[in-house]
């Protein structure tokens, strides 16, 4: 695929149409890391665009987030899909408002429909190969444990494979996708199998869209789109059945839910599940949980579940920060609200769609300040002591590994990070400026600056 992290329109379509001269004709151009909001045009990729650069191949660009995606005109013919398609339930083909004519943007299922029709020929060493070369990125900022939001069979196996062959050089807690649970559970496998390597996480489900592609389904309508709540992508009676039978199975839950509206949704699906068939320490997971109220704060404490804010998304994703209002950003990314709450929240960068690196989350997270020096919500801001909480032993708990990791103590992993600087002791503006000089992996360096 063609990184399409950017910083012109002109830039992306040039490196398409370089991968264009180099695939067969009518064969796919896959892009991704394409962001709407980062590029010096003002604008977003079009249609136009694509069809006058890449005229006799199909082109498909997934934005970082992940939930939508640019084509143009031959793509769309692939997919069968024309100005006259209807909307598909959890998902929004965009349209010229003077001409209802397609504009080539894709949101969520009709997204994740037309994606589903391109080939993939991705081999199990491919997999080993992508595991090995995240993991050296990923230690090299200080990063000694991650969580795969949505893995999947093939996935699985390539952190095994890595591990077996000495390249996965973290530790990995791999969420797997609703999808896939029928399969997991005709294995026989669960929520915490595996080792302190590659360990299985949660079923992971979808309930909304975006915060950084603005389709997160909201109570009150983005800044200046007074018709426009977002998405819901999964509905509550089918969510609920999704997750019904991976609670009854003994699997921990994971749900993307990010506007307040698919919070509300997710909790309810929680809080059935543990009347019909309570579970001792269930630790119900909350992906994102991005737009808060004191009712939805409430309820997460009292279930005990478990929130995961974007860790950098303030800092990296400032200018999108609008669309939602300094109002309603008070209430997004709550760590505040959550630790006072006496809830145990950790953090994701959930990259691509947010950078990954510490330094940057820390930084986030304490000034709530973006990259241009913008304050967002500063009603939400925590120490630099509360924030690294957040990020080791919160982040092994949430996986049922506190006892094991996310602290420095005698008879726990030795996974230690060595600093350039003390982050306690730093202007908090200056966070991102400290240098990761060495990263420990179970007594071995697997990183030194």
């Amino acid at each position: 695929m063609v990184d399409c992290d950017l910083r012109s329109i002109a830039e992306i379509v040039a490196a398409l149409r370089k991968r264009a001269a180099e695939t067969p004709s009518g064969q796919w151009v896959l892009g991704f890391k394409y962001d709407d909001t980062k590029t010096s045009d003002g604008r977003p990729i079009t249609l136009k665009d694509l069809d006058d650069a890449i005229p006799d191949h199909p082109v498909f660009i997934e934005h970082r987030g992940g939930h939508t995606a640019w084509l143009n005109s031959m793509a769309l013919q692939a997919a069968k899909v024309d100005d006259k398609t209807p909307d598909p339930p959890g998902g929004k083909y965009d349209r010229d408002p003077a001409t209802g004519k397609l504009s080539g943007h894709l949101r969520e299922q009709a997204k994740h429909q037309v994606q589903d029709l391109i080939p993939t020929n991705f081999t199990r060493d491919d997999h080993r190969e992508g595991v090995k070369l995240i993991a050296k990125m990923m230690t090299r900022t200080g990063i000694t444990s991650v969580t795969d939001a949505f893995g999947s069979p093939d996935a699985l196996r390539g952190y095994q494979d890595a591990r077996d062959s000495g390249d996965l050089l973290l530790r990995v807690y791999c969420h797997i996708g609703f999808q896939f649970i029928d399969q997991m559970l005709a294995a026989g496998v669960c929520t915490g199998l595996g080792d302190e390597r590659v360990r299985v996480g949660a079923q992971k489900m979808v309930c909304d869209g975006s915060i950084s592609e603005r389709t997160a389904r909201l109570s009150q309508p983005y800044i200046g789109r007074p018709n426009d709540f977002g998405i819901l992508v999964t509905p509550e009676d089918q969510l609920y059945e999704l997750a019904r039978k991976a609670h009854a199975a003994g699997w921990q839950l994971a749900t993307h839910a990010n506007g307040d509206v698919a919070i509300d949704i997710t909790m309810r699906v929680y809080e059935r599940l543990q009347k019909e068939m309570p579970r001792r320490d269930p630790r119900f997971r909350l992906e994102h949980c991005t737009v808060i109220n004191d009712s939805l704060v409430e309820r997460i404490h009292a279930l005990g579940a478990i929130p995961t804010p974007f860790s950098t998304y303030v800092y990296y994703h400032g200018e999108k920060m609008r669309e939602y209002g300094p109002e309603r950003l008070n209430n997004m990314f709550a760590l505040r609200s959550f630790i006072d709450a006496g809830i145990r929240p950790t953090q994701a960068s959930d990259y691509p769609p947010g950078p990954f690196e510490p330094m940057m989350a820390l930084q986030s997270e304490v000034t709530r300040t973006d990259s241009k020096g913008t304050v967002w919500g500063p009603k939400q801001k925590i120490t630099v002591e509360e924030a690294i909480r957040v990020g080791t032993i919160n982040g092994a708990y949430a996986s049922y590994e506190e006892n094991l990791k996310g602290s420095i103590e005698p008879g726990k992993l030795a996974d230690v990070v060595v600093l350039g600087r003390d982050p306690l002791k730093v202007d908090p503006s200056e966070l991102i400026k400290i240098p990761v000089e060495r990263t420990m992996v179970g007594g071995k360096w697997v990183f030194e600056s």
